[in-house]
């Protein structure tokens, strides 16, 4: 780990401006005289973590905070020692040790730290929590109890990734979407139930089957299906989705994955074609309205960090 200064009373803001620079921006204040930080940034292949120690400190993001971050990403946060209280999407929890909690860096969060506390906070990027959750919606501000079993796997993963000292970019992928598998049934907030359900698994499972074929329409999944294209539409609204962006959308993480992948050369000229996208040229500006650096960039950001 790297051998950060503990700040204390004295120099609070070196320490937040040592937060902001790990985690994204935050405002905070000091709860009293007995203030202390310390935090460990660590990046690991592609993982981005850091173990953060704190007492008597309320860290909070508003909307303004918000806008200064820019990043749009999950943090998985680990309690390790001591106790937290967070306030997060009209959730209000405590975290023990070994408890765990997702939160969502584009919504306002408000944390206290009375006594001495320490947590692992590690990203992971939306688009691949919601490649992963497949459309229901991600469940944040729950505490996942230490005595759960998904929370003692999940947080030991954490915790044995913080201890490496260094990873391949497709180990840490791996790892990364390990933990997020792992993490689904805690934090997938799945209001629907019955035949939509069963109707959506159904389709989205087609739609992975026949991903790469630029025939692919609404109108053959509900053909497939069995269903009206009404009531296909129906199904993914209940889950706050359009089914033609859901189509672009898992192409595109299809495509990212192939770009992360240091054994695939192919051009990303014809990397579009082979996902099912007909024109290049939309592709590119699908491509990084979704990941935000065009095909290629994506591809030699990835190469830059495995080097």
């Amino acid at each position: 780990m790297n051998h950060a200064p503990r700040f204390t009373t004295d120099n609070f803001h070196a320490w937040m401006h040592q937060v902001n620079e790990a985690c994204g921006h935050f405002n905070g204040r000091k709860l009293d005289q007995g203030f202390c930080g310390h935090l460990d940034k660590r990046q690991v292949g592609q993982i981005s973590l850091s173990f953060v120690d704190m007492t008597q400190v309320n860290l909070f993001r508003g909307r303004q905070e918000i806008l200064a971050s820019g990043a749009d990403n999950y943090y998985a946060v680990l309690q390790i020692a001591g106790t937290s209280r967070i306030e997060h999407q009209d959730a209000r929890i405590e975290l023990q040790p070994g408890d765990l909690t997702i939160i969502d860096a584009s919504k306002p969060l408000d944390m206290h730290f009375h006594q001495q506390s320490r947590q692992l906070s590690m990203i992971l990027p939306r688009a691949q929590v919601q490649s992963s959750t497949r459309g229901i919606a991600v469940q944040c501000g729950r505490r996942l109890c230490a005595q759960t079993p998904l929370a003692t796997l999940a947080g030991q993963m954490m915790l044995e990734t913080g201890r490496m000292q260094q990873l391949a970019v497709p180990e840490s992928q791996a790892v990364l979407d390990a933990l997020v598998t792992l993490l689904r049934p805690g934090i997938a907030q799945d209001s629907v139930s019955g035949s939509h359900e069963r109707l959506f698994q159904k389709a989205v499972a087609l739609i992975d089957q026949r991903i790469t074929c630029d025939e692919l329409t609404p109108e053959v999944i509900a053909r497939e299906v069995g269903i009206s294209m009404r009531s296909l539409y129906r199904v993914f609204s209940k889950r706050g989705l359009v089914i033609a962006q859901y189509i672009r959308n898992r192409r595109l993480d299809f495509c990212a994955e192939s770009l992360r992948n240091p054994a695939m050369d192919q051009k990303v000229s014809s990397l579009g074609y082979a996902w099912g996208f007909s024109d290049s040229s939309y592709f590119s500006t699908a491509f990084k309205g979704r990941f935000g650096m065009t095909p290629g960039e994506y591809r030699k950001w990835h190469a830059s960090k495995a080097a």
